[in-house]
């Protein structure tokens, strides 16, 4: 296995001579970029010439991540020769949010086949409900096979993002690589950092991700009233104040829901993932340190037991955070990907982005799902 981490910046162009030695079939390159991108698809043409046999892919986002530190209108990029491992791109276009099922089902026939074992999604982070994607991907894929990813991101607008369909960006699709093999090596982290507020309300009236009404009123008027004066701001700054959703009954996991867009008409909010008719939802806000801190715990969890990685053995970690995250680290927000680089494996090199939505097992072993307002860390290597 071998990596080469490069950044492109339209004034000055690449950190460095694209390593075009790297290409192959076995060869990753995930390209994560900045939204501008979309209009300006030189880097990405670049990539398609120097690597045209690798399996090219990669998203907008709201903030690309590079080694320790996170940028605003670049791309980040990782080309990955594996030396044991398969690769094969399976990619569908969604019509809207009702058809990310099936979109999930479409995914998981293209990549169903023998020696499975891993698979990254990048998917549409505005036109897409990411839990019954999720959902779809895990029915129709093998046990076991770890599933992470995210959401695509445009800053805090709201107003497009896209994915790579080779060197092409396009809205309104979902694109997903399968590893194949027994000696990849694929660990995952998810942690969040946020701590609830206020009463717990029943979710009365939602389908799908729209959420119409908590405790028989109006959820835009009751999420209006606790913002307060950035009420104006929505839905950015709805960022700053998630939810916790948990199905009623004992034993329901806790998952974090982000407000994607707002509905005057409907007085309704629409999130990144279900909101479940009669569970229970409760208003989230952040503290900084703990925010680092759990970035920390996600990378720990994704690298495995100390040692279990050999010294000097390449390693490539991928953190997907949430923009409502950055928006609350502010100037800090370095502090968050320095500490998933302090707490990951020796000789690891890190991309990521920031997203709309964060797909990994909450645990080690876990069943994947749709996360927001987490660090989610994919650490890849070979045995």
């Amino acid at each position: 296995m071998k990596i080469q981490t490069v950044n492109y910046r339209t004034a000055q162009g690449w950190t460095a001579p694209l390593d075009a030695g790297l290409d192959s079939p076995q060869t990753l390159v995930l390209a994560f970029a900045a939204p501008e991108f979309a209009a300006h698809t030189r880097p990405f043409d670049d990539l398609a010439a120097a690597f045209p046999q690798a399996v090219l892919t990669g998203c907008s986002t709201s903030g690309e991540i590079a080694g320790t530190q996170v940028h605003d209108g670049s791309v980040s990029v990782a080309v990955v020769r594996l030396d044991h491992t398969a690769l094969r791109r399976a990619y569908t276009a969604v019509g809207d949010a009702a058809d990310s099922f099936a979109a999930g089902q479409r995914l998981a026939q293209q990549l169903a086949g023998p020696g499975l074992c891993a698979v990254f999604v990048l998917s549409d982070g505005l036109g897409v409900n990411g839990t019954p994607l999720v959902a779809a991907l895990t029915q129709g894929l093998p046990a076991g096979v770890a599933i992470t990813g995210g959401l695509a991101g445009d800053g805090s607008r709201f107003e497009r993002t896209w994915v790579l369909d080779g060197p092409r960006p396009q809205s309104g699709h979902i694109c997903a690589v399968g590893f194949y093999g027994d000696r990849l090596r694929v660990g995952h982290g998810s942690d969040g950092g946020w701590s609830d507020f206020g009463p717990e309300r029943r979710i009365t009236r939602a389908e799908g991700n729209v959420l119409y009404e908590l405790d028989g009123k109006p959820a835009l008027d009751l999420y209006k009233t606790y913002l307060g004066d950035r009420a104006a701001g929505l839905p950015g700054t709805a960022l700053l104040f998630p939810l916790a959703v948990r199905r009623d009954g004992p034993g329901q996991d806790t998952l974090v829901r982000t407000i994607l867009a707002v509905d005057e008409e409907r007085r309704s909010l629409t999130f990144a993932g279900d909101m479940p008719q009669g569970g229970l939802a409760r208003l989230m806000r952040a503290n900084t340190d703990k925010l680092i801190g759990s970035a920390g715990r996600a990378a720990r969890m994704a690298a495995g037991e100390p040692g279990s990685l050999e010294d000097g053995q390449p390693v490539l970690v991928v953190g997907v955070s949430c923009v409502g995250r950055r928006l609350v680290l502010g100037e800090r927000t370095d502090e968050e990907v320095e500490t998933v680089v302090d707490s990951a494996p020796a000789c690891a090199s890190l991309v990521g982005f920031y997203s709309y939505g964060e797909i990994s097992p909450a645990v080690p072993g876990g069943v994947s799902e749709l996360h927001n307002q987490t660090m989610t860390v994919t650490v890849f290597s070979e045995a």
